[in-house]
């Protein structure tokens, strides 16, 4: 469900508290995304505004952001107008998606300049503006707008901003009964009274969800018919809904909550919405609403974008060996039946002198065979029958030697098989430190060639990202979500004591409880994430294997990742989203 108006009014209300407040950093982790750290008023806090096409927001943010090693250059026009600024005001423009920062910064020679942050949330036509307000000149914009893309406004240096295009409608919250009625008239004579869809025709920042609500908190559904609807009554009672919901939002009475309505989708709203019907939860802010409605769905689609070409080289090297897997077994199949081969070059030579050259087969008694049944033998009319019967020798030998040479490529092709769909499972739940670190194993592995500038070489990280959560108990657990992670923490962070967790027989992650002594809260969180973090996500009773780091080792040449254990016991795990979730956790650098 996208932001609406009311939305937006409750973020604005909650942004009023970095009033003051200075901007510490600014950096740009992705393509749409800009991260302010504040000090002073919001001390400490993290705001993202995100012009995301699919999830547009601003709230504040417990995330962590990878920082780029090189600022994109909106990214450096903000610093340079607004790092070390103050903001001097939050607002809404009317109850569009619209929110304006104001802020207020030194420049090179003391003089005070005012600029302006427009970030308008409006799904992909979603924009973050830096502007001078005192002429609406735009410095830049995350997101440009050519003069061939729309002939109605330019997103560019230089250019003039302009305010999206206006829609005519109607104030809900300056609304009064007289104009509402008289909007409902209109919906009447037009049949759509029935359906709350006028309501988002009619006014402006109302979402089909807020008029859906208005609808519900009438007449108990969202889609009444017709008959009744229409009467002066029913009027009355859509009045008094659209009074109370309107009065909250006017008042700043904010409910933020997430849940289901009756179709099974998971909306969410900063007023209290009625209509929810499955899984509700309350937020004591819209911003932890949002995060919660849209940090993971963001995530995986920011990754998705940045790993689009990594799954696609996967997946294709992945074809490529389940279809050599494929003619392999072809080969094997033949290479089995090499011993007919043999057979017929000896029956061949028993029988040279029934046998003329140019005869295109021959039919000769199997003496092998217990039945002494008669076999036709396939012949090379262009060789005699001695060469014949070398022939068949010769492939006898051939097939005899390729069964070894077979059954060592099919055990390589199926360990081959084996590390892609790791790395396929790492990627489905991979940070963006993560996709780098997967990256930058791929180069060294040969897989991928380093496209880093020749004479820049990459200082090889001697330790990877670590991802630690705390137990219940207090106890610190270690999650390896790429092979690089899992080398460390297996490899370099154990000790011969420490526990070690895998899911049995399915690609996952490498666990590590690293303590000595613990008790079963912690053992089960640690399952709960080997678990969570595998390709068995989505299953029942995973096995999950657990052992001391003592027991577990990496085969020589084998490829990284990929270890043997022994001296194991095995849970039976379902995995718990809420509880992963509520497990404190950290990135360690």
């Amino acid at each position: 469900m996208a932001l609406d108006g009311i939305v937006t009014r409750a973020i604005v209300r909650e942004l009023q508290s970095i009033v003051g407040g200075r901007i510490n950093k600014i950096h740009q982790p992705s393509q749409s995304d800009i991260v302010i750290q504040l000090r002073g008023a919001g001390s400490g806090r993290r705001l993202l505004l995100s012009a995301n096409p699919t999830y547009p927001r601003v709230q504040f943010t417990e995330e962590s952001f990878p920082n780029p090693q090189e600022a994109p250059m909106f990214c450096m026009l903000l610093r340079k107008y607004c790092e070390g600024g103050t903001i001097e005001s939050v607002s809404q423009a009317g109850l569009e998606r619209i929110i304006h920062i104001e802020v207020r910064q030194r420049d090179e020679m003391g003089d005070v300049s005012l600029k302006r942050l427009v970030i308008e949330l409006m799904g992909r036509h979603s924009n973050i503006i830096l502007l001078d307000p005192a002429t609406q000149v735009q410095l830049d914009g995350i997101h440009h707008v050519t003069p061939a893309i729309s002939s109605y406004r330019v997103v560019m240096p230089g250019f003039t901003y302009t305010e999206p295009p206006a829609q005519d409608k109607i104030h809900p919250l300056d609304s009064s009964k007289e104009q509402f009625l008289a909007a409902f008239k209109n919906a009447v004579e037009e049949g759509n009274a029935a359906h709350s869809g006028w309501l988002v025709a009619a006014y402006s920042g109302f979402s089909p969800l807020i008029a859906e609500e208005i609808y519900w908190r009438a007449f108990g559904i969202s889609k009444p018919g017709a008959d009744g609807v229409e009467q002066t009554v029913d009027a009355d009672k859509l009045w008094n809904a659209f009074s109370e919901l309107t009065a909250e939002a006017r008042e700043h009475q904010y409910e933020p909550m997430i849940g289901d309505n009756a179709k099974g989708k998971s909306v969410f709203s900063a007023v209290r919405l009625s209509l929810i019907q499955e899984n509700r939860k309350e937020f004591d802010s819209i911003s932890a609403c949002m995060e919660e409605y849209f940090g993971e769905k963001a995530l995986r689609d920011t990754v998705k974008q940045k790993t689009s070409d990594l799954l696609r080289f996967l997946q294709n090297e992945r074809n490529k060996n389940v279809k050599k897997i494929s003619n392999l077994e072809k080969d094997l199949a033949e290479a089995e039946d090499a011993e007919q081969y043999r057979i017929r070059g000896e029956l061949l030579l028993s029988s040279l002198h029934s046998i003329k050259k140019g005869d295109p087969s021959v039919e000769l008694v199997n003496y092998y065979d217990e039945n002494q049944a008669v076999e036709t033998i396939p012949l090379d009319p262009l060789l005699t029958p001695s060469e014949n019967a070398q022939r068949y020798f010769k492939k006898y030998n051939k097939f005899k030697n390729s069964l070894a040479v077979i059954d060592e490529q099919m055990n390589k092709t199926r360990s081959e098989i084996r590390y892609l769909d790791e790395l396929l499972q790492q990627l489905s739940y991979a940070t963006m430190n993560d996709v780098d670190e997967i990256r930058e194993e791929l180069i060294q592995q040969g897989y991928l060639r380093d496209r880093s500038k020749k004479g820049k070489k990459k200082k090889k990280q001697d330790k990877p990202t670590l991802h630690v959560y705390t137990s219940s108990e207090g106890i610190e657990i270690y999650v390896g979500k790429n092979n690089l992670q899992n080398e460390y923490v297996t490899n370099r962070l154990g000790s011969p004591n420490d526990t070690w967790l895998h899911t049995k027989d399915i690609p996952g992650s490498h666990v590590l409880i690293r303590s000595q002594t613990f008790g079963d809260a912690t053992l089960n969180e640690a399952a709960q994430l080997a678990a969570y973090f595998s390709q068995a996500k989505s299953s029942s009773s995973v096995p999950v294997d657990c052992t001391l780091i003592r027991y577990v080792r990496k085969p020589n040449g084998a490829k990284p990742g990929f270890v043997i254990y022994d001296h194991q016991r095995t849970l039976f795990i379902t995995p718990d989203e809420q509880l992963i979730k509520n497990l404190p956790s950290t990135v360690k650098k």
